[in-house]
Formats: structure tokens, C-alpha cells, sequence
């Protein structure tokens, strides 16, 4: 009669390990979903941020360039600052765009480090260990 209530008692011990230790993996696995979820939030506000700046210096390069035309036939003097301002801006504006387009290609895969952490709980679980 020992044994049978032995058996029980293991056997509930034994689950309740089992839910505590499911229940600690699912909370290790939430955590990093919702990491991911803010390092993707923080690079799409850094790539908007990049957007904003390249239109606007693409904005005042096409305002400046306006300026140019209109001045064209003005002092050579202002020709040359209004010329050097609007390939300044031009060039920022080119430039910082390209950086947010290149930010664009290299994204990371969404949940990146969330799916190769469940690849190895199935591996895992997999092997029987």
C-alpha cells in the first residue's frame, strides 16, 4: 500500500514540476517576443526620423535650387553661395536618404532571436532530453 500512494504523489509532484517549468518557458519566450517588439519599434522610429530629415534637406535643395534660376542672370557672388547651399543640401538630403534606405534592406527578421529559441526548445524536446 506504500508503493500505490508513493505513485501518486510522484506523479503529482511531477506535474506540478512540469507546469512550473512549462510556465517559465513561456514567460522566457514572452519577454523576448516583446524585446523584439521594441527593437523593431526603435528602428522604424530611427528610419522615419532619417525620412523626415532627407525630405526636408531634399526640400530646401529644390527651394534653393529655384533661387538659383531666379538669380541666374544676378552678381556673380550670389550665384556661388546660392550654388554651394543647394548642392549642400542636395548632397545631405541624398545621402541621409540613402542611409535610410539602406537601414530598410538590412532589416532584421521580425522575432528573429524568439524563433531560434523556440527551434531549440523543439530540438529539444525533440532529442528527449
Amino acid at each position: 500500500m506504500a508503493e500505490s500512494r508513493a505513485t501518486p504523489e510522484g506523479l503529482f509532484g511531477s506535474l506540478k514540476t512540469l507546469g512550473a517549468t512549462l510556465a517559465a518557458i513561456l514567460q522566457n519566450r514572452l519577454e523576448l517576443l516583446s524585446t523584439d517588439i521594441a527593437e523593431e519599434r526603435a528602428r522604424l522610429g530611427s528610419i522615419l526620423l532619417l525620412s523626415l530629415v532627407a525630405l526636408f534637406c531634399l526640400g530646401v535643395g529644390v527651394l534653393l535650387l529655384t533661387l538659383l534660376v531666379v538669380v541666374l542672370f544676378w552678381d556673380t557672388h550670389r550665384l556661388a553661395a546660392l550654388g554651394t547651399l543647394t548642392v549642400l543640401f542636395l548632397a545631405a538630403g541624398g545621402w541621409i536618404g540613402g542611409l535610410a534606405l539602406q537601414r530598410l534592406r538590412k532589416k532584421p527578421r521580425l522575432f528573429e532571436a524568439s524563433i531560434a529559441e523556440l527551434a531549440k526548445d523543439r530540438e529539444h524536446l525533440g532529442s528527449g532530453r
